[in-house]
């Protein structure tokens, strides 16, 4: 039996039922990505049925990985889930370079950026708030780069830290938030999608004012949706409806975050599966249903072009007005500050995981008394909140204005190609299990297979492919964070072994 399985039974307990389960699910999704992604999804594919089919194809490898996911899961219900995984599959090496990834960029940088997109909402009612008012000033620490304390940043510190600290108080209370704030925005949700489907369809909408698949008519052209873009003509739309499809992604990646808390299900060979199933199901249909609210309420030059890109609150203002707009922010505040809860409860789980196997801060492995990894929890705090401080510096080339922005939010962008890679290990994760271990117990097996996990391989390597050709410098950069996981990982196997 593995460390992890015997900590996993003196440590953590299940107390997790099939709805909470499934609140973790609906809760770590939906954030921030539904509320203003469409706006560059519809500025590189110009045409309201392309954006939709790009939230379909997204919601599709959902799915798809869900329903490979389930399997594994199922098959492992331990703390560290994908980790977990993957480390069973391919090898503990990969496995760490995954809980790696996500520890240095993909789920502290989530956390971080949906903490700053509470406080941008928060700034629609406390004007105070501001990336631009500061208690430190920027100053440069080079390469581009600078550190700097604004009020916008304070909260953003704050939303982790008190979300950060209630976590530790025990799992009943950190799925009584999650809860709470799960059932409210999704309620907030539905109430776009029912408001823009029923009173919308005015004539100046992209549903009925534009083309719906003809991106020209639309006064759409491939360099102006990517300034010194060489290809044209169909070819460029397919490439850049890919590039459209990775704001969807986002918005629905963290679905996996309910398999980092495997070990605290109850019945997980039940209770996970069907978490997975309606949680993605409920997730997928409403991020449809809401960017067809979008093209049924709004013109496409207002989705394209809403301020701070913020569409939904573009379409309350327009049926509502002021008021309207300020229902939206204030839900939206209710969306990000439930799906940093779930973020930050699950994640925690995975570095558990990875200090039981001691490959990571050994104090990571320890449960407090209230029965939760709360180290772990404080460890991706602390850097969480790191990640909030430093800015990026660029320079207007016309007027000549320094403006700033947010590291963890390039360093996501940079991490999109290689957070691919390890979906497509995950879903291959299924074939290669059931050739090491045909005759280990599954509860549940993939519906569909090997049929569904080739259609969720394809889709993203088709992803992978087409954002490598469009930045290769990015995809790059992305794959080269990953492998800084390599001498770290060697460092922890070789204090795990010494004497």
């Amino acid at each position: 039996m593995s460390d992890s399985a015997v900590g996993e039974k003196t440590t953590l307990r299940r107390a997790l039922g099939p709805l909470d389960a499934t609140m973790i699910v609906v809760g770590s999704m939906i954030g921030s990505g539904i509320f203003i992604t469409s706006a560059e999804s519809s500025r590189l594919i110009g045409a309201p049925g392309w954006l939709l089919l790009a939230w379909t194809l997204a919601g599709l490898m959902t799915i798809t990985g869900a329903l490979c996911c389930a399997e594994l899961a199922t098959l492992m219900p331990q703390a560290g889930g994908v980790y977990i995984f993957l480390r069973e599959a391919y090898g503990p090496s990969l496995g760490f370079l995954y809980g790696w990834s996500l520890f240095l960029v993909v789920q502290t940088g989530t956390i971080a950026a949906v903490a700053v997109a509470f406080a941008k909402f928060l700034a629609v009612f406390m004007h105070a708030i501001s990336p631009d008012r500061y208690l430190i000033a920027p100053f440069g620490i080079g390469g581009g780069y600078a550190l700097s304390l604004s009020t916008e940043q304070l909260v953003a510190i704050l939303v982790i830290a008190l979300l950060t600290w209630t976590n530790t108080r025990g799992l009943d209370v950190g799925t009584a938030v999650q809860n709470t704030f799960t059932f409210a925005k999704t309620a907030a949700l539905a109430g776009v999608v029912v408001l823009g489907l029923a009173l919308g369809w005015r004539a100046d909408s992209a549903a009925l004012s534009s083309s719906w698949w003809n991106s020209w008519a639309n006064g759409w052209t491939p360099q102006i949706a990517q300034p010194g873009f060489a290809a044209i003509g169909g070819v460029a739309l397919a490439l850049l409806f890919g590039k459209a499809m990775v704001g969807p992604l986002f918005a629905q990646t963290a679905w996996t975050n309910v398999t980092f808390i495997g070990s605290e299900v109850r019945d997980p060979a039940r209770n996970l599966s069907r978490a997975l199933f309606y949680g993605c199901g409920i997730v997928v249909v409403l991020y449809v249903l809401a960017n067809l609210a979008y093209v049924a309420t709004l013109p496409l030059s207002g989705i394209q072009h809403a301020p701070q890109n913020r569409v939904a609150v573009a379409t309350m203002h327009a049926l509502f007005g002021a008021p309207g707009a300020y229902a939206m922010a204030a839900a939206i505040m209710i969306s990000t500050f439930g799906c940093d809860n779930g973020l930050i409860l699950a994640g925690a789980r995975v570095y558990y995981a990875m200090a039981l196997d001691r490959l990571f801060f050994r104090k990571a492995a320890i449960t407090n008394a209230h029965a939760v990894p709360a180290a772990a929890l404080m460890f991706q705090g602390i850097w969480t909140a790191l990640l909030v401080l430093p800015r990026t510096v660029t320079t207007n080339a016309t007027t000549g204005a320094v403006m700033y922005g947010n590291v963890y939010t390039q360093l996501l962008e940079y991490i999109v190609s290689a957070d691919l890679v390890f979906y497509v290990l995950l879903v291959l994760a299924v074939i290669v299990l059931r050739r090491k271990r045909p005759a280990a117990a599954r509860p549940y097996r993939t519906w569909g297979y090997p049929i569904v996990p080739i259609i969720s391989t394809v889709l993203a390597a088709l992803l992978i492919v087409d954002l490598a050709y469009l930045a290769p410098t990015t995809s790059g950069i992305g794959i080269a964070i990953v492998l800084t996981g390599i001498p770290v990982y060697f460092a922890w196997r070789a204090r795990a072994v010494a004497p």
